[in-house]
């Protein structure tokens, strides 16, 4: 379970850094996502649905590192959605946390969408 500490700096934070190990080179990539918490879950949005690079590796190993403020907060398996109806419930979280007109413009495909466990650790 995580410590306050780290629930603290999710909630201070609209990023959050995600590693992923790539699936041609086996090398970890790290890049800035969006991201929103509910509760124990926390939900990723790949910026080109299904097409994304970081999610086209996480289905290969769904191994993710999430860092916040300098600090690795969490490790765990990354849990891809692609039913419609849970998709758009997390597509509304988002236009409600990053505004709908940000996630308009840069979210080009809504097909999919990650769920990570924050309990795993």
């Amino acid at each position: 379970m995580l410590e306050s500490k780290h629930y603290a700096a999710l909630d201070r934070s609209s990023e959050i850094e995600l590693t992923v190990i790539g699936r041609k080179s086996g090398r970890e990539i790290s890049r800035p996502v969006w991201f929103v918490r509910e509760g124990n879950i926390l939900y990723l949005l790949p910026l080109q649905g299904s097409e994304t690079n970081w999610y086209k590796n996480m289905q290969k190993n769904p191994n993710l590192k999430i860092s916040g403020d300098g600090q690795e907060i969490i490790t765990g398996n990354g849990k891809a959605i692609t039913d419609q109806m849970k998709v758009k419930e997390v597509i509304e979280k988002f236009k409600s946390k990053y505004e709908n007109s940000d996630v308009k413009k840069y979210y080009t495909k809504f097909d999919v969408c990650v769920e990570l466990d924050l309990k795993q650790q």
